[in-house]
């Protein structure tokens, strides 16, 4: 995923759409990456990922308005 940038991860699934929502209600496309294993789903995380020309935008929202 050339130019994407990665803003939060998490192992948590419903968190890291929580992000995506939040990005994108401020018009930012964003999209997960499951980085988790496939077989035991223990080992792992799941990434947002937004593109480069949005990144510093969405770090700030994420670490501004996002609490949880």
């Amino acid at each position: 995923m050339k130019n994407w940038q990665k803003v939060y991860e998490d192992g948590s699934p419903v968190r890291a759409e929580i992000v995506k929502g939040v990005l994108e209600e401020n018009d930012i496309q964003a999209v997960i990456l499951n980085k988790k294993e496939s077989v035991y789903q223990i080992h792992g995380y799941y990434e947002v990922l937004v593109p480069q020309t949005d990144a510093l935008i969405a770090i700030n929202i994420v670490k501004n308005e996002i609490t949880f």
